[in-house]
């Protein structure tokens, strides 16, 4: 209920405040996700043993994306940042694959992350969350080293609340 209220009273504040438009308040991506890791598009032996997303709003325009990776070989990454969901570019900490980076959310189940290292384009993901609000997808968008564009998708399940504050 206080979830369908706080919806209700952020939609009813987007028609005079347009800044709040753009808030991840109401987004179903909201919340923690764990990679369907036999869904990976790699061999067994070289798949991460685990790798969680976990999505949170970190005020009324901003979101907090936390990645932990545990690689097959045991080395761990842990990656966090938060940004304005504007397309405005915003530093990564912990990152082996970006430094900086800049997200969309064309609408609330859709959240679209582009990546750079050192000035120069590394991916683009695209999260999607199903009408079931249990099940994501990561569209990844990135170049091999002769330039040809490679996609792939990956899957997740939901790990816990919807719309929790406590990541």
């Amino acid at each position: 209920m206080k979830t369908v209220f706080s919806c209700f009273v952020l939609v009813a504040a987007t028609i005079s405040a347009p800044v709040l438009a753009k808030s991840p308040h109401c987004s179903p991506l909201l919340g923690r996700w764990a990679v369907v890791k036999s869904r990976l598009p790699m061999p067994p032996a070289q798949r991460p043993k685990k790798v969680v997303i976990a999505f949170r709003h970190a005020d009324l325009a901003k979101l907090t994306m936390d990645v932990d990776i545990v690689y097959a070989n045991g080395k761990e990454v842990h990656t966090v940042s938060t940004a304005t969901l504007d397309g405005a570019s915003y530093p990564v900490k912990g990152s082996p694959e970006a430094d900086l980076y800049a997200m969309k959310m064309p609408q609330p189940d859709t959240l679209v992350l582009a990546l750079s290292m050192h000035g120069i384009p590394a991916s683009t993901r695209i999260y999607t969350v199903a009408a079931d609000h249990k099940h994501m997808t990561e569209t990844a968008v990135y170049y091999d080293k002769n330039g040809h564009p490679i996609l792939k998708t990956h899957y997740f399940t939901r790990m816990g609340p919807k719309h929790s504050d406590r990541m």
